[in-house]
């Protein structure tokens, strides 16, 4: 007997204009995303609510592996802080995002009011990871990473597991792409931090 397994097809978020019938404000969308918690929201510079389901098992693992290690670098280096992909930052632009692992220098991270840590902080990652799954839409994904580097993130990795290639994303400069990487590292903000990818592949 054979089995017809579906073959993954890629994923276009849903997108839900409000403005100017409703306007959100922080607070609101905060709470907005706590109810809704089962599914992976954000809000793009023009206030539209941006929705995707939750990733795959095996992509979560891949990104489980990724933050697992984010987090014994930043341990051991004390330089920084770093988060996971449940976290929303609040970018210069207005756009709420969650990369799926930042990383954010400790002054920087302390001088954001802690009522204000407690929400969607108003501060842009100075690295961010975003992980191609199968079903991710890769334009999509290379213009967030640019949003990022446009709003002040330093380096931004956008690693495309289904291509096996890595995008490397640094301001006023072009992109980086690599094939096939087995480490990925940056002396100049990261010091040290390698990270693997055998267990992200």
């Amino acid at each position: 007997m054979t089995i017809n397994l579906p073959i993954a097809t890629e994923i276009i978020p849903i997108v839900l204009q409000l403005q100017p019938a409703i306007a959100l404000t922080e607070d609101q969308f905060y709470e907005f995303c706590q109810l809704n918690s089962d599914f992976h929201i954000e809000r793009n510079a023009a206030g539209e609510l941006v929705i995707m389901p939750p990733t795959g098992s095996e992509t979560d693992e891949r990104n489980f592996n990724l933050v697992g290690q984010l987090w014994v670098w930043t341990k051991q280096d004390s330089t920084g802080v770093g988060f996971g992909s449940s976290g929303g930052f609040t970018l210069p632009n207005g756009a709420v995002r969650s990369p799926d692992a930042a990383w954010i220098k400790r002054d920087c991270w302390e001088a954001i009011p802690a009522e204000l840590r407690k929400k969607f902080a108003p501060i842009c990652p100075e690295f961010v990871i975003e992980l191609r799954s199968e079903t991710d839409n890769l334009r999509i994904l290379q213009d967030k990473m640019q949003e990022y580097i446009d709003n002040g993130t330093q380096l931004g990795w956008l690693i495309d597991r289904k291509q096996r290639r890595v995008f490397i994303y640094r301001p006023n400069i072009a992109v980086e792409i690599l094939d096939n990487p087995r480490r990925l590292c940056d002396e100049q903000l990261l010091h040290d931090f390698i990270l693997d990818l055998s267990q992200v592949w």
